[in-house]
This record gives C-alpha cells, structure tokens and sequence, in this order.
C-alpha cells in the first residue's frame, strides 16, 4: 500500500467528482433534447455545455489517473490524454478503411461478394485509365511547378527590399479553398461563343481578343484542358511551397555563401552547388507534400468540369460511382487504389521527416 495513493485526492472526492460529471454529462443530453424547439437558445447551451463537459471530464479522469499507483500512474495518464484522440483516429480512418476494403471485393449494394471484379474495373476501364493518366499528369508537372516557382520567387524575394510585399501576394490564394478557386478561375477561362454582340467576360479570352485573337474555349480542349486546371494547383500551392523552402533559404549560413564568393562563386554557382543541395531535405518534404495533395485532387476538376472533356481524376471517378451510379463496390475499390497509391508517398515523406529529426 505504500506505493498506492499518495495523490491529493481522497476516494470520496474522487467518486464525488465522477457522479457530478456523470450528471453534468446526462443532465446536459436530457436538456438539449427539451431545447429543440429554442434554436438560438440550444445552440449557446450546447457550445457552453460541451466545453465545459469536456472541461470537466478530463479534470475528473487526470484526477482519477493521478491516483493510481505509481507503476501505472504514468500509462493512466497518457491514457487519459491521448486515449481520446487514439479512439477518434480509429473510429473516423481505421474504421472506414476497412470497411472500403470489405467493400471493394462486393457488388453494387456492398452484399454480394464478387471477387476481383471490382478491381479488374478500377485497371482495366477506359474512364479510369484517363483517370490515372490524368492525375500523373498532376503529379508531374502540377508538383513540378508548385516546387520550381517555390524556389525561384523565394530566391528572387529574398533580394528584394520589397520580399513581404511580395511573398504575401504570392501566399494570398493559399487562403482560399479549392472550390473557391475552382469558382475564381471559372471565370477566368469564362467562354461566352460566337456571335456578332457577344462580349467576353473571361479574362483569359478578354486579353486573347484584345490582342487580336479568337477567343476559345479553354476547358473543351482535349488534353490541353489538364493543364488549364493544373494552372489553377500552381496558383494555390505556390504560396505554400514558397514559404516553406523561403525559410530554409534564410537558414543558410552567411559565411558559407560569403566563402563562395570569395573563392569566384557568381550567383548561378551559388544557387545550384549551395542553395539546392542545403535545402534539399526541405525541397523533398515539400515535394511530396504536394505529391499527396495531386493524388487525392477532386475539388478543382468537380467546380470547373466535372470530370468531363478528358479531365476526369481518381478522386471525381470515386465520387461519381458512390454519389451517382450507386455503386458502392466500385468506389470502394477505386478509395482503396487511390489509398495504396498515396501511402509511399506519406511512408517516405515520414522516413525523411524522423531523419531530419534525428540529425537535429
């Protein structure tokens, strides 16, 4: 017994505690339910209710934790605090993901076990083959750009007596959400067609005729289309991919720069023999931070064609087969590729993050 309790709380407070948080607890969810038809007023109880409650019950479980033995007290509170968020992570990813799975070898109405048949949809149907050729094509050179601009306006920033002016301008879309941009750069490529009193209201077309051209219609053009929206990835994650490698520019040892150019090192010298190399852990997390984000891309082609023209992605195939077709055997299998494709991406991004780890 001498290894036990020698915590501040007595059993009696301790159980005290744990029935008052058990009342506040069913006492709040009795009230809500006899507050439905006061909107206003069960919307305050509800935000001042669930703080609190959440307040007080891990008060009452540190308490109780801290209260345990001492060969356990530690595992008791770490259980306490990173129990929830475990128990959260595994109910709302592990959960699904093997439901997807489970659902991937069945039919349409996920009852019927078929197989491989899903699977042999998800490799071998035209639309989807379109699919994954799209999205390599984000993957390449959407990523491609996001980095490469990254680097060059952080470069050309950093000389500037102007940087904040500009990295904010450049960082500015990124607090836009994808479908806003998507709605944004519709108009952009707007198309109105041909005829004698017609005005375009696209920007892009507005400058191709003011210049003498024909105006087009930017989001049907086979192939090209892709890129239109790839356009629209470069202009949001640029920002991002700005910021990150901008600060490990600035982390660069003076001296070693200074030391180049003594031994007759010009600008270009510097950039690839010093720059690239130092922040090429930098450039790698980014690169496959924006990797995953081209992989799992869906709201940008939803908003701006819906998949149609040759720019349907992995992402807007799966939604089409759930939400539309009713498919659920499909979609599942098509979520459960798209899964396989992105973990070696996160595995690598991980293994280089806990290597830049360890080498600080």
């Amino acid at each position: 017994m001498s290894q036990a309790i020698d915590s501040k709380w007595n059993p009696l407070t301790l159980t005290g505690l744990v029935v008052l948080t058990a009342v506040v607890l069913g006492g709040g969810f009795i009230l809500l339910q006899n507050l439905q038809n006061f909107k206003i007023l069960m919307t305050l109880f509800a935000v001042i209710w669930g703080l609190g409650s959440a307040a007080l019950l891990f008060f009452v479980l540190n308490a109780v934790a801290e209260s345990m033995p001492r060969k356990i007290r530690s595992i008791s509170v770490a259980m306490v605090f990173a129990g929830p968020a475990v128990i959260l992570l595994f109910w709302a990813l592990v959960i699904p993901t093997l439901r997807s799975l489970r659902l991937s070898f069945a039919d349409a109405n996920g009852k019927g076990f078929v197989f491989f048949d899903n699977y042999k949809f998800a490799f071998t149907d035209p639309i989807m083959l379109e699919s994954f050729k799209n999205n390599l094509l984000w993957m390449i050179f959407g990523t491609s750009f996001c980095v490469i601009m990254g680097i060059l306006i952080a470069v050309l920033a950093d000389k500037s007596k102007f940087e904040k002016v500009f990295k904010s301008l450049i960082f500015m879309p990124m607090a836009i959400s994808f479908v806003g941009a998507g709605v944004i750069w519709k108009f952009v490529y707007a198309y109105k067609g041909e005829g004698v009193n017609i005005t375009e209201i696209g920007l892009l077309n507005a400058i191709v005729t003011s210049l003498g051209g024909e105006a087009q219609a930017w989001l049907l053009v086979p192939f090209w289309n892709n890129f239109f929206l790839i356009v629209i990835m470069v202009w949001l994650q640029t920002g991002y991919a700005m910021v990150i490698l901008s600060s490990a520019i600035k982390s660069i040892p003076e001296s070693i720069n200074e030391a180049a150019r003594v031994d007759g090192a010009n600008a270009f010298t510097i950039f690839f023999k010093i720059t690239i190399p130092y922040i090429m852990p930098t450039i790698i997390t980014v690169t496959t931070t924006i990797l995953i984000f081209s992989l799992k891309l869906f709201d940008i082609v939803r908003v701006m064609t819906g998949g149609n023209f040759g720019t349907n992605v992995i992402a807007n195939e799966f939604y089409l087969r759930q939400f539309t077709y009713g498919h659920s055997g499909q979609a599942s299998a098509i979520a459960v590729v798209l899964l396989v494709v992105i973990i070696p991406v996160l595995a690598y991004n991980l293994k280089e993050f806990r290597g830049r780890q360890v080498l600080k």
